[in-house]
C-alpha cells in the first residue's frame, strides 16, 4: 500500500507542476498591461514603468515564475492588483462560501443519485426503473442555471421559503449565523446537484446491473441469499469503482460549476472574484484563483485513487 501511495503522490505532485506552469505561460500571452488597465490610459510612460517595478512585471518571465512558484510553497500569493489585498485573504474570505457550496451540492448529488440508482437497478425494466430512467435524462438535459432561476422563482418570490440571494456570513458578527448562512446554500446547491445526481444514477444504475450478472453473484444468490441480501452484501462495494470515478470527476466540475451559479444567487464565492478580477486584469488573482482550482481537481483524483486501493485490493496489487 505505501509504493501505490508513493507513486500517487509522485503524480499528483507532477501535475500539480505541470498545471502551474501551464497557466502561468497561457496567462503570459494575453494581451494588454496590468499596470496600464489599474492607472488607465492617461497615466504617463513613466508611471506605467514604475507600477511595472513594483508589480515586478518588468522581470523575465522565467524569474516571475519561479518567484509564483516559491510563493505557493510559501504561502505568499502575492498582492491583488485591483484591491490591493493580498491574494491569501482574498481567496480565503471566498472559499468559505464556495467551498461549502461545492460539498454541499456533492453530498446532495451523491445520497440522491446512490438511492436512485440503486431502486432503479432493483427494479430493471419496470415503472419505477423506468421513472428514474426518465427523471435522470430530464435532469441532464436542464442546464443549471436555469434551474437556478426556476428555483428562484418557485422557492423564493412564490413560497419565500428562502431567500433569492445573498450570503449572511457564517457567523453572528456578521449578521448571520451557521444555520442562516447553511440555508443561503441550499437554493444553489440543490441547483448544482440536479444535473450531477441525474448522470450519477445512471451510472450507479449501470454499474449494479452490470456486477448483477457476475458469476460469484449468481453464486450467491444459488445458496439461498436473497436479491435484496445479494445486493447490500456483494454487488455495491463492486461496482463502487467506476461510481467513485465518476464521483471525483464530478466534484471537480462542481468547483467550477458553482463560478456560474454564485452568479445567479449573488454568492460572494470565488466565481465574483474570478469575474471581477478578469474585468480589472488582475492577473495576479486570476492565476493563483485557477491554480487553486487546478489543485482542488488533482487532489480529488488523488483521493479517487486511493479509494480505489481501499474499495478493490486487487488494483492496490497490480499498481
Amino acid at each position: 500500500m505505501s509504493w501505490f501511495l508513493f507513486k500517487r503522490a509522485l503524480t499528483f505532485a507532477a501535475t500539480l507542476l505541470c498545471a502551474s506552469a501551464v497557466i502561468f505561460f497561457v496567462l503570459e500571452v494575453l494581451p494588454g498591461d496590468a499596470a496600464l488597465v489599474r492607472l488607465g490610459d492617461t497615466a504617463t510612460p513613466e508611471a506605467v514603468a514604475a507600477l511595472r517595478a513594483q508589480l515586478g512585471l518588468d522581470q523575465p518571465a522565467a524569474a516571475r515564475y519561479g518567484a509564483w512558484l516559491s510563493g505557493l510553497v510559501t504561502g505568499d500569493l502575492g498582492t491583488s492588483v485591483a484591491y490591493g489585498t493580498p491574494v491569501s485573504e482574498l481567496i480565503g474570505e471566498r472559499l468559505v462560501v464556495s467551498l461549502p457550496l461545492a460539498l454541499l451540492a456533492m453530498l446532495l448529488t451523491t445520497v440522491a443519485a446512490l438511492a436512485l440508482g440503486i431502486y432503479a437497478a432493483a427494479h430493471h425494466n419496470k415503472w419505477g426503473d423506468l421513472g428514474v430512467m426518465g427523471l435522470s435524462q430530464l435532469g441532464i438535459a436542464i442546464p443549471s442555471f436555469w434551474f437556478a432561476i426556476l428555483l428562484i422563482l418557485v422557492f423564493s418570490v412564490q413560497l419565500r421559503w428562502f431567500s433569492a440571494g445573498g450570503f449572511p456570513g457564517w457567523t453572528e458578527e456578521a449578521g448571520g449565523g451557521f444555520w442562516p448562512a447553511l440555508k443561503a446554500l441550499v437554493l444553489p446547491a440543490v441547483a448544482l446537484a440536479a444535473v450531477q445526481a441525474a448522470i450519477l444514477a445512471r451510472i450507479v444504475r449501470s454499474s449494479v446491473l452490470e456486477v448483477l450478472r457476475e458469476d460469484f453473484v449468481r453464486t450467491a444468490r444459488a445458496k439461498g441469499l436473497s436479491r435484496r441480501s445479494a445486493l447490500w452484501r456483494h454487488v455495491l462495494r463492486n461496482a463502487m469503482v467506476p461510481v467513485v470515478t465518476v464521483m471525483g470527476l464530478q466534484f471537480a466540475s462542481l468547483l467550477t460549476a458553482t463560478i456560474v451559479v454564485e452568479s445567479v444567487f449573488y454568492l460572494p464565492g470565488i466565481g465574483r472574484l474570478v469575474f471581477q478580477a478578469i474585468a480589472n486584469r488582475d492577473l495576479v488573482v486570476v492565476r493563483n484563483v485557477v491554480m487553486l482550482l487546478a489543485g482542488m481537481v488533482v487532489l480529488v483524483n488523488f483521493v479517487v485513487d486511493v479509494l480505489y486501493g481501499v474499495i478493490d485490493p486487487r488494483l492496490r496489487r497490480d499498481g
